[in-house]
């Protein structure tokens, strides 16, 4: 059985099924524009994280408007991104295991697809299977800035996996991915900064003693969202990986943002839900639970309603609790902004793409799923 889709091509906002997955396009091509513009006058490259919208649509159009590739975090999310048109990818992330490892190196065959490593063991399966498939591999080396994730310890270890790299026959190594994540939903911008400042005096010590190994380090990558400008004006990294700026999830816009130097960026996606349940003038339930929206950056915020709050989520229910005069009947549908819009984008076949109250495009998440 073929399921029906939530809506079609022409249909008015009122007439799509709920839930569903919203992108108001006039807001996205504002986020879209407006981080590149952040950047104008500064010698930085951007290669915006994938991994949020999964869409080789969405990459293609930030390409277009000068990113130089993407990153995604999968290998198979990389595949995905190739097979969309996509020729420069860097996977954010290890590698690890003999199917993933082949078809990262096959890859490379059809696009420059590089990726990251932290382990000498891992960087030998690398080199073997580049080697098997008859090309050569751009590998990071992964340091941990701080957010205690992956990542060899900056410094000398760091150097000595770079030394395993360059000494590897089928293997070129690229530079350092250098992302400081726990730092991007910091609230407040001091906190924020300090954490990059930290962050930057690891890499600025990492690639001086690249360089007194005679491995010079031309390729430092990382940033995010919530910090980018502070890398950017760091003078040690060389390329910016903000990825949720196109959507600007509840989460990231509980941050503060002035006096910051980042843009802030529009929510563009929702949650488009219909209210299933109205108990009480206080209480109503729609249909978009646990199913339907990320929870654990919070709960998704409603949109155009100050005094709604979305307090409690199952499957297939969302409870939301009314301070104030607005009232909702069953039928009626409302906006949730996602808490994160990234594992709520992995929810969804495809995006509703709206523009003056109709559906004006469908794409498809084709690299939702993508977890190998």
């Amino acid at each position: 059985m073929t399921l029906r889709p939530a809506a079609e091509i022409g249909m008015l906002l009122a007439e799509v099924d709920t839930p569903c997955l919203m992108l108001d396009l006039d807001a996205f091509e504002r986020n879209l524009q407006r981080l590149p513009k952040s950047l104008r006058g500064k010698a930085i490259r951007l290669r915006p994280h994938a991994k949020s919208h999964k869409c080789p649509e969405i990459a293609l159009r930030q390409i277009a408007l000068g990113a130089v590739g993407v990153c995604v975090q999968k290998v198979s999310e990389a595949a995905v991104l190739v097979s969309g048109g996509i020729k420069d990818v860097l996977i954010t992330n290890e590698v690890v295991g003999a199917p993933k490892v082949k078809l990262l190196a096959e890859l490379n065959r059809q696009a420059h697809v590089a990726v990251c490593a932290d382990d000498a063991v891992n960087v030998a399966a690398l080199d073997a299977a580049a080697r098997a498939t008859g090309v050569t591999l751009d590998v990071l080396v992964e340091i941990d800035v701080g957010a205690g994730r992956c990542g060899v310890q900056p410094g000398a270890p760091a150097v000595a996996l770079a030394q395993q790299i360059a000494a590897s026959g089928s293997l070129r190594f690229a530079g350092l991915q250098a992302y400081q994540g726990s730092a991007q939903h910091m609230r407040r911008v001091d906190a924020r900064r300090a954490a990059i400042t930290r962050a930057v005096e690891l890499v600025r010590t990492t690639t001086q003693l690249l360089g007194e190994a005679g491995i010079p380090c031309n390729y430092v990558t990382g940033a995010g969202t919530g910090s980018y400008m502070f890398e950017a004006g760091s003078s040690v990294y060389h390329e910016l990986q903000a990825g949720s700026y196109i959507f600007m999830d509840a989460d990231y816009a509980r941050n503060e943002w002035t006096e910051s130097g980042i843009p802030k960026f529009e929510h563009s996606l929702f949650v488009w839900t219909t209210v299933m349940s109205a108990p009480s003038l206080q209480r109503v339930v729609v249909d978009a639970g646990l199913k339907a929206s990320s929870i654990d950056s919070g709960m998704p915020g409603v949109a155009d309603y100050a005094d709604v709050e979305y307090v409690k989520a199952s499957d297939e229910h969302g409870v939301l609790q009314i301070s104030g005069a607005t009232r909702f009947k069953v039928g009626d549908k409302l906006k949730l902004i996602p808490g994160h819009c990234d594992p709520t984008v992995n929810l969804y076949d495809s995006y509703v793409c709206m523009r003056n109250g109709r559906v004006e495009a469908l794409w498809p998440i084709s690299a939702r799923g993508a977890l190998l």
